[in-house]
């Protein structure tokens, strides 16, 4: 028989403690989230991840000490098996586009109805981005726009170490080599190939390999 999946533990940061801890109750009521931890801001944020591991942190934009853009990026470095969706009032494509760039897996408007949120949730632990649906629209508005398209590093949305695993992986080495060579846990290094493939819209680890002997790697 097949054993039901723990739920997906959520961390919540938000300097607004009315709608932290409105998040935290509403989530509580779907017994698949457990809320693990809220933050009043990134820094504090960034502290609790290290010690609660949530699947999943809900980032406000707009955070003390340090921000929510800064504070993905420094999450999303870190730790790179947890993923981050940013709730904000924000509906401005420039932080939509640098929210993606530091890593975030979703983009969520505050006012959206609560069971978007739990879906964004659920589906961002499974590694499936969540974009608010007007933001999507406004994306593709954008795109529709380009007249040019610049060409440029084609691994320019890896990390630094998402390029050492790619090089490594080229070289024919296993994830637990992998992990071994960057001292790394070995579910970390599944992580980054896992992010590599999805970056790079390649299937496999032999398509990563050629497509890092064809760039130089």
């Amino acid at each position: 028989m097949e054993q039901p999946r723990p739920p997906v533990s959520v961390l919540i940061a938000d300097d607004h403690r009315l709608m932290r801890e409105g998040t935290a109750a509403l989530l509580r009521i779907d017994p698949r989230i457990e809320v693990v931890g809220m933050a009043s801001n990134g820094r504090e944020a960034l502290s609790l991840v290290a010690t609660r591991s949530p699947d999943v942190v809900v980032l406000d934009l707009d955070m003390p000490e340090l921000g929510g853009l800064e504070a993905c990026a420094a999450i999303r470095s870190r730790h790179p098996e947890v993923e981050v969706l940013i709730l904000t009032v924000s509906e401005n494509a420039p932080d939509l586009w640098a929210a993606l760039r530091v890593g975030a897996r979703g983009y969520l408007v505050k006012d959206m109805p609560p069971a978007e949120l739990v879906a964004a949730i659920l589906d961002a632990a499974v590694g499936q981005p969540h974009i608010a649906p007007r933001m999507a629209g406004r994306m593709l508005n954008e795109f529709a726009r380009s007249n040019v398209q610049a060409v440029g590093d084609p691994l320019v949305d890896l990390s630094p170490r998402e390029r050492e695993v790619l090089a490594l992986l080229a070289g024919g080495m296993r994830n637990r080599e992998i992990a071994d060579r960057l001292v790394l846990s070995e579910a970390t290094v599944k992580t980054h190939v896992r992010h590599i493939l999805e970056k790079l819209h390649l299937r496999n680890r032999s398509e990563a390999a050629v497509f890092a002997t064809r760039h130089h790697v």
